[in-house]
């Protein structure tokens, strides 16, 4: 089979350069060098990243802790990390000097164009999508990969053997499939919601990266929600479409799982909380039957699935509060679907995080009639959410305080609960700035709450299995 153009072996004879010294850049660099060992390479870092770079001893790579324009234009390929956006002003000058922009996840898709691959995205429950497809698949004997975005660079398993790719996908990385060349043959979307503004430099060109692994990477079949108005507007000419959410397909009813007409699981038992995680499980029954398998069959497996940390994560209870840990929530949209789980309970819920500009104005609107017993706003975000919701908590609709930090959140949510109720951490905001990643905040409210922070991190079933 002929290379393709974004193949390892296609970098012979071009200048390369990589961006970012991440577990994706590691990954990247040792990718490259396990099938090029003496390809020259340029690592642009930050200077706390150099020491360990350069302490890999590799004498083909170069160190350099500044970049801008001029330096990205001297090379011809940039292998950059998924966190470093190509609309930056100096990738976007060097992009129209000639310089093309990719990441791993080009690479592992040309380097494995026959992989059966099941590309996962959307704004939100992609995570949770992609790990209970690899349990339902795991369970009915097939040999899978739980890979990408979810915690594992595709890069670390170029070499990895499975019946089945499932591969989770942020909207930093669906237009790098597009670029590799390779159809996947399943995309799965679950829903598209504005995220990650500052990234991507606006909401429609959010919603079009995220959408390239749909109109431009071209999959044999797409599994969509036909409850998301913008999936629902789309003509893909070039896939077969089946859709979830839908009477005539996987859809749910109450507590019930059913196809078509067919009642086929009542989910009541399944730890999935929240309609929309249920949901999800629609999506995961139409892409086993997208590959030809019994989804009825596997379907009840979905019983002993493990849920995902920080996504409405019961951390524990204490003096008669509940701890829930949805640090994962980086948007109203998601923080909204966190408190309908408990509705009608006396719920805290704490918000805010770091500003990308997201309109807060639904949240707003959905407050008379979905209210908590108090929401304490914080982080940078935190004064415009307070002043947004102001005259409604004036007028007697919630309890609404502004907090410093995350322990000041926790500590006036309690004193507020006094001793009845759930300190619900769904932020609707990202956590930069104050913390490294979601993860890192996650953890943060377990150890405030009083909690090991240890037990509430581990993602089950990521790698081949």
């Amino acid at each position: 089979m002929r290379d393709s153009p974004n193949s390892i072996a296609a970098l012979d004879g071009q200048r390369v350069a990589l961006w970012g010294w991440g577990r994706e850049g590691r990954a990247a660099w040792k990718a490259i060098r396990s099938r090029r060992p003496q390809l020259p390479l340029t690592l642009f870092c930050l200077p706390d990243e150099a020491v360990g770079a350069r302490a890999t001893g590799d004498a083909w790579l170069a160190v350099e802790t500044m970049v801008d324009a001029d330096r990205l234009a001297a090379f011809d390929v940039v292998v950059k990390s998924p966190g470093v956006s190509p609309y930056r002003p100096e990738a976007l000058a060097a992009s129209d000097r000639g310089t093309r922009f990719i990441g791993g996840t080009t690479l592992w898709f040309a380097e494995r164009p026959d992989a059966r691959t099941i590309c996962v995205t959307g704004t939100k429950g992609k995570s949770t999508t992609s790990a209970l497809l690899a349990h339902l698949l795991r369970a009915g004997g097939h040999r899978t990969a739980l890979t990408g975005n979810i915690g594992q660079p595709l890069l670390e398993l170029l070499e990895g053997k499975a019946e089945y790719w499932v591969v989770e996908l942020s909207s930093y990385q669906t237009r790098d499939v597009a670029l590799s060349g390779v159809c996947p043959g399943i995309a799965v979307v679950t829903n598209i919601f504005p995220e990650h503004l500052d990234w991507h430099g606006s909401e429609a060109r959010y919603v079009s990266d995220k959408l390239s692994l749909l109109t431009d990477a071209k999959p044999g079949i797409a599994i969509l929600s036909a409850n998301d108005a913008r999936l629902a507007a789309l003509d893909l000419p070039g896939s077969y479409v089946r859709w979830f959410g839908t009477d005539a397909g996987w859809h749910l009813r109450g507590d019930v799982v059913w196809r078509g007409d067919e009642a086929v699981f009542d989910t009541a038992g399944v730890p999935l909380p929240g309609r929309h995680n249920r949901g999800n499980l629609c999506a995961v029954l139409a892409t086993i039957e997208a590959l030809g398998l019994d989804a009825t069959a596997l379907a009840p497996h979905a019983a002993t699935f493990m849920p995902l940390p920080h996504r409405l994560q019961p951390v524990g209870e204490r003096d008669g509060v509940l701890y829930v840990n949805d640090s994962i929530s980086t948007t109203p949209h998601a923080t909204l679907a966190a408190l309908e789980v408990y509705r009608g309970r006396r719920v805290a819920l704490l918000v805010g995080g770091h500003d990308r500009g997201i309109d807060w104005a639904p949240f707003v609107a959905a407050m008379p009639a979905q209210a908590p017993r108090a929401i304490v706003t914080m982080g940078q975000n935190g004064p415009r959410i307070h002043d947004a919701l102001l005259s409604l908590a004036d007028a007697g609709g919630f309890v609404l305080r502004a907090a410093s930090d995350l322990a000041d959140a926790v500590a006036q949510a309690n004193a507020l609960l006094e001793g009845d109720g759930v300190v619900l951490l769904s932020p609707g905001a990202p956590s930069f700035g104050a913390y490294r990643d979601y993860t890192e905040r996650g953890r943060h409210f377990a150890a405030l709450a009083g909690f090991d922070p240890d037990r509430i991190t581990t993602i089950p079933g990521i790698g081949i299995a």
